[in-house]
């Protein structure tokens, strides 16, 4: 496999991304999206993190915040799962064990707007952004992903070792998926501001070298299983079949224990109208893919009438709540796993607001776009600027 390095350079077209060496985001589509990996020297010049490793222990120790805790001891591997207690941290050792924070972006402001700097990849494949921290030698092991992830280094240095092996058998009995026989092709180390992208299913293992923390900016790949059954919920939902099995012609059979040619034919004839269509799975796709997390909760904001809201709306504007997710395809949009149903009057604002994920003090808000932001502000969907 060939890896490729970029450095920061003049960008010489204008539509260039910095994050991404100066290239465009179609070439890197192109050339390296679920292909091969690279290495972006400077992707972010100057960039250090976001919260110290302090601070991201304190996150770990909230109650709605996932977190784990790896350590290798005697050659094993061990998984703790938070929130933890303060104390936990002091008795830890000086090397070799990593903390892990998902969904830094629901959390943090700065997280999400980090985040948001690769929305040249869709909102419907974007998942989170995970912090981890580790001491010198630290790392969860030689594994692999099934999704795309980018790798930002922020404070100290990380050593990635990366390989296209084919040989993906796991470590048996251990509480991650940790790869048996991990064989090193090419090694990099990663600097503050350094970014590596990775495809699916490419090995890797990242040791820190010294105190280090990663921000890792995962996209979401569902399993054609897992679509396949949620499909069938949403069908399930959706059906309205009518009637009940008959068979006023029943004819006495040989063997009564057979399952005869009528009662198939009959059931296949039922499950026939059982039917789909692009639509269908255009809405199902946009329930299925802007549902929270399981362990998300929204809180709901202290009430204020429509008439105070709409004054305070022209004065900040309105943005997205760090853990709502809203997407659309068409005509159809949709928040937080609900489907939404507005006139086309506020159907292009509420796509910007998707965009956007915000709208801006001054907007144009007419009243039924008043009441939308309304109900979704009370429910905690939305906050002010």
């Amino acid at each position: 496999m060939r890896y490729d390095a970029v450095m920061k350079k003049t960008q010489s077209k204008k539509s260039g991304l910095e994050l991404l060496g100066g290239m465009t985001a179609e070439e890197f589509l192109q050339t390296y999206w679920q292909k091969k990996p690279l290495l972006i020297k400077s992707a972010m010049p100057g960039f250090s993190g976001l919260l110290s490793p302090e601070e991201l222990a304190g996150l770990a120790c909230e109650e709605n915040v996932q977190s784990r805790l790896v350590s290798q001891q005697r050659g094993k591997w061990h998984v703790e799962e938070g929130p933890f207690e303060e104390a936990r941290f002091l008795k830890l050792p000086a090397k070799n064990w990593t903390l892990l924070v998902q969904d830094v972006n629901h959390h943090l402001h700065e997280a999400d707007a980090l985040l948001r700097k690769f929305n040249f990849i869709p909102y419907a494949r974007l998942d989170d952004l995970m912090v981890s921290y580790a001491p010198d030698g630290g790392g969860v092991g030689p594994h692999f992903d099934s999704y795309d992830v980018f790798l930002l280094q922020g404070q100290g240095q990380r050593l990635w070792r990366i390989s296209e092996q084919q040989d993906l058998a796991l470590i048996e009995d251990a509480p991650l998926r940790i790869l048996k026989n991990f064989e090193t092709e090419q090694e990099w180390l990663l600097e503050p501001g350094d970014m590596l992208y990775l495809p699916p299913h490419v090995a890797h293992w990242g040791i820190a070298i010294g105190d280090c923390m990663t921000y890792s900016i995962g996209f979401r790949a569902p399993s054609a299983q897992e679509l396949v059954s949620e499909f069938l919920n949403y069908l399930q939902e959706k059906s309205t079949a009518q009637g009940m099995y008959a068979d006023p012609q029943l004819r006495q059979q040989p063997h009564p224990a057979e399952i005869g040619e009528d009662m198939l034919q009959q059931v296949s004839c039922m499950l026939i109208d059982m039917q789909w269509d692009k639509t269908d799975v255009s809405r199902f796709l946009g329930r299925y893919l802007s549902t929270p997390k399981s362990y998300v909760n929204f809180d709901q904001s202290d009430y204020m009438d429509e008439k105070a809201f709409r004054k305070r709306l022209q004065q900040e504007g309105i943005s997205l709540a760090l853990q709502s997710q809203m997407l659309y395809q068409g005509d159809n949009l949709f928040l937080n796993g609900e489907e939404v149903n507005v006139d086309n009057a506020v159907r292009e604002q509420l796509r910007q607001l998707a965009d956007d994920r915000q709208l801006p003090a001054g907007f144009d808000a007419t009243e039924g776009l008043v009441e939308i932001l309304h109900e979704w502000y009370l429910d905690g969907y939305l906050r002010f600027s």
